[in-house]
């Protein structure tokens, strides 16, 4: 009767250690998938232009959500795809921008895409986005007509998708 005894206590402790093991695995994989699902929103490299200082160094634009950073000056909102909404902080990352036009400069809004799908589609698309930025150029109080809505010569940029699908926002004189 004590072997019966002894292997009932064995096999609950081995049942309540499986059961713990296995809720630490659920746990630890529900932890880690949210770790490194923010850790790709907020990759170190590709800073909101908010926390970005003006001379940043260039982001590697890996994320497939809308993005803004700011390079050297010049403001690049980064779009998810087939979107044309703005990410968060556009206004900050526009605000040296709309100093600029207040003191004299004009703003100058360039769309580009990415190679995928077709391409009027993707041409109308980086038109779209384009306006965006120029629409909350405006709501900062930027005059339409210093803003200049440019089409660049080559508007299926380089790079990845993540990459290309972006407008860049600079001042001329």
């Amino acid at each position: 009767m004590s072997f019966s005894s002894s292997d009932d206590d064995s096999q609950q402790r081995f049942a309540l250690g499986f059961l713990f093991a296995l809720i630490a695995l659920v746990v630890s994989t529900v932890v880690g998938v949210t770790v490194y699902k923010r850790g790709i929103a907020h990759a170190p490299a590709a800073k909101p232009a908010a926390a970005a200082p003006a001379a940043a160094q260039p982001a590697a634009v890996v994320a497939e959500e809308a993005l803004v950073v700011v390079e050297g000056g010049v403001v690049k909102f980064y779009f998810a795809t087939a979107k044309a909404e703005l990410a968060a902080g556009a206004n900050e990352a526009l605000a040296d921008v709309v100093k600029g036009v207040a003191g004299g400069k004009k703003a100058v809004v360039s769309g580009f895409h990415d190679a995928t799908g077709d391409a009027a589609l993707n041409a109308e698309l980086a038109k779209q986005r384009a306006v965006a930025v120029r629409d909350a150029l405006k709501a900062l109080g930027v005059a339409e007509d210093m803003i200049d809505l440019k089409k660049p010569e080559e508007t299926q940029a380089s790079g990845t998708n993540a990459q290309a699908r972006r407008v860049e926002v600079t001042l001329a004189p």
